[in-house]
């Protein structure tokens, strides 16, 4: 598990923490964010069908950016508590976004004390090396909100940054 920081401007609270985990898997890759704090004050999107919808990133959503090494190309991935998700390839940095096909992303949720969990096996063509990209938005109850991610750039919380891309993996297990 990896620790993400808190965007210097965000917002304390209502999540005091957020570890992340990510391993390859002959499918994809399979991720798990835990997101530590006040859930009663977490804005957690109701659970719907498992489709693709856009703007997941307006209220508590999980994130994943991917990355092959050299390449300018990336592909994001948007997974909501709601079990909503997102899958999008942009040529370069936020340049010609189109929604991507996926063979599958299953989310599940699961809340627990102080903590809400999301897991993702998300079933893509992924290539290796790659630096990767882990980031949360968390939505306070009334509206504000909280940036999390591996490391962020200077300036305003952009996940769409090189930067946030500060994981390295090497290839599948």
């Amino acid at each position: 598990m990896r620790e993400l920081v808190l965007h210097p401007d965000s917002p304390s609270g209502p999540a005091s923490g957020i570890a992340a985990f990510i391993r390859p898997t002959e499918e994809g890759v399979k991720v798990s964010f835990a997101i530590r704090g006040n859930l009663a004050q977490i804005v957690v999107p109701h659970e719907q069908a498992p489709e693709r919808a856009d703007d997941l990133w307006r209220t508590t959503c999980c994130e994943v950016f991917w990355q092959e090494e050299g390449a300018p190309n990336y592909t994001e991935f948007n997974l909501s508590p709601s079990s909503r998700w997102a899958a999008y390839a942009f040529t370069d940095y936020r340049a010609g976004r189109e929604d991507i096909a996926v063979r599958g992303i299953e989310i599940t949720t699961e809340a627990e004390g102080d903590v809400l969990r999301l897991e993702a096996q998300i079933e893509a063509e992924l290539h290796f090396p790659a630096q990767v990209g882990m980031s949360v938005v968390v939505e306070r109850e009334g509206g504000e909100m909280q940036y999390w991610a591996l490391a962020f750039p200077d300036g305003e919380p952009d996940f769409h940054s090189a930067e946030c891309r500060a994981l390295g993996l090497a290839g599948r297990l």
